[in-house]
């Protein structure tokens, strides 16, 4: 199962990536963008995700994807279960994916797979 402890841990490692706290939680970003952030409760992350792709994410698999009704809407952004994560490597591939969203083109120029 992860933790908020492997959010961080894994969000850190990727190629300038930075903590901020925002919110009153822990959010982590490349070139000043967003790209993950830990929820209140530790048991849930927010990441980027193209608005057309969540319905499909959330209908697969809902007790691993969700959204914040009334906070996500208008957001290309999805929550995730920590403790439905199949393990270290899909926590690692949907940080890193969602890192590709929101990094500069000179930093994922940089790094071209971070996390793969």
């Amino acid at each position: 199962m992860a933790t908020a402890d492997d959010v961080r841990r894994i969000a850190l490692s990727l190629p300038e990536a930075t903590e901020k706290l925002a919110w009153g939680m822990p959010t982590f970003r490349v070139g000043g963008k967003i790209f993950a952030s830990l929820g209140d409760d530790d048991a849930s992350m927010g990441v980027g995700c193209p608005k057309e792709d969540r319905a499909e994410l959330i209908a697969a698999e809902p007790g691993k994807f969700f959204l914040r009704e009334g906070h996500d809407d208008n957001f290309a952004w999805l929550r995730v279960r920590l403790a439905a994560l199949d393990g270290e490597e899909e926590l690692s591939a949907i940080l890193a994916d969602s890192w590709r969203q929101v990094a500069p083109r000179k930093i994922q120029d940089a790094h071209p797979a971070p996390g793969g």
